[in-house]
């Protein structure tokens, strides 16, 4: 016959406290390959959510390190070649977005610059459903 260890709490407060060591043992058999944290979780007598918890805050990265400020030297960088830099003009169209309403308070937002045969052949497909 198997013996289990049972914890009777007979005092108004319902809570258990959870030691430090005894939450770690527990997330560490989370960690373990193929281990079920409901599994581990049930025989603990827990929801497995506070070992979810437990395990966010025991693994959380310690904080950044301080930041320093290194010094930096700036240095003149030579002329560009004007032959390297000039850049044909590229035209500038505002794209703006165009709601359309269809029937059934369906809507399609498209912005302006869209294949009008391919939306004409998007709109007909779902109007029609």
């Amino acid at each position: 016959m198997t013996m289990q260890q049972i914890e009777v709490i007979t005092s108004v407060e319902r809570r258990r406290r959870w030691s430090r060591a005894e939450k770690e043992r527990l997330v560490a058999a989370c960690l373990e390959p193929n281990a079920s944290v409901s599994e581990i979780a049930r025989s603990a007598g827990i929801h497995a959510g506070q070992l979810f918890r437990w395990r966010k805050e025991l693994c959380q990265a310690s904080p950044p390190p301080a930041r320093q400020f290194i010094p930096v030297e700036v240095a003149a960088l030579p002329a560009p070649d004007p032959v390297e830099t000039t850049l044909p003009p590229r035209s500038r169209k505002k794209i703006s977005v165009v709601t359309i309403e269809l029937s059934r308070g369906r809507r399609i937002r498209v912005e302006s610059d869209v294949d009008t045969e391919a939306l004409a052949r998007i709109v007909d497909i779902v109007d029609r459903r």
